[in-house]
């Protein structure tokens, strides 16, 4: 399966708690390959906890030494940037991204790589990465936790695997009315707003050409018409002779 190539790369964390939610947002997105390059803190029982439920991704991180390690035998690997450098790199979006990931795993690991959660990535690090992408959150306030970022990035991967997946065509089993029988049900519904005075015959304004436009863009089905025609007969009824 192609999300199972696509590996989330976190270097250096130091909160066993960040690397719980990580895992956690890889697992609601579908993604199951956790890297921590030397982890600044234990996979502990905050991390379990705040893995919820995601702790068999826990369970089978690697855990290397450098990035190099990690990304090795990566045939892409895309970096995530907080802030534009003066380290001049290909850029791509966050749905690029995911693009991107999704078509190169179908010929092996890929990897998407993110720094420590208060400096990020080096410009060593990033200068092994094929892309950077950065999320562009309000400038004003640019505050994504570790986690965020993770959970960003991974819905936007989980699309481009959806994308990719043949559409299932539903198939419409309704049935629905005729021309003529919608032109006896508009007679019907114009006949009905004479005779309650909501239309006068000698000025009948727009009202009948918005009404429908109204059921032309509802496209009612058979059983529908016959429902409105029962409510028009029924008020037909009421009207005093």
């Amino acid at each position: 399966m192609i999300l199972d190539d696509i590996r989330i790369v976190l270097v250096n964390t130091s909160h066993s708690g960040n690397i719980g939610s990580a895992a956690r947002a890889m697992k609601t997105m579908g993604l199951s390959k956790l890297y921590l390059v030397d982890p600044a803190c234990e996979i502990d029982s905050q991390a379990s906890a705040l893995a919820a439920g995601a702790t068999d991704v826990l369970g089978n991180a690697v855990i290397v030494g450098t990035v190099e390690e990690a990304i090795a035998d990566c045939t892409l690997t895309i970096g995530t940037s907080a802030r534009s450098r003066t380290l001049s790199w290909p850029m791509v979006e966050p749905r690029e991204c995911g693009e991107k990931l999704v078509a190169e795993a179908v010929n092996g690991p890929v990897a998407l790589v993110f720094g420590r959660e208060n400096s990020g990535l080096t410009n060593e690090e990033l200068q092994l990465c094929n892309y950077h992408v950065c999320i562009p959150a309000n400038p004003e306030y640019s505050s994504l936790n570790l986690a965020m970022a993770v959970q960003t990035l991974s819905y936007e991967t989980r699309m481009a695997f959806l994308n990719q997946q043949p559409k299932k065509v539903e198939e419409d089993d309704a049935v629905y009315p005729s021309s003529k029988q919608t032109e006896l049900f508009y007679d019907h519904l114009e006949d009905t707003l004479f005779k309650t005075g909501f239309i006068i015959k000698q000025h009948p304004g727009l009202v009948m050409t918005k009404l429908r436009r109204l059921f032309n863009r509802a496209h009612p089905e058979d059983a529908e018409m016959n429902i409105l025609r029962g409510i028009l007969t029924s008020i037909n009824k009421s009207i005093p002779k």
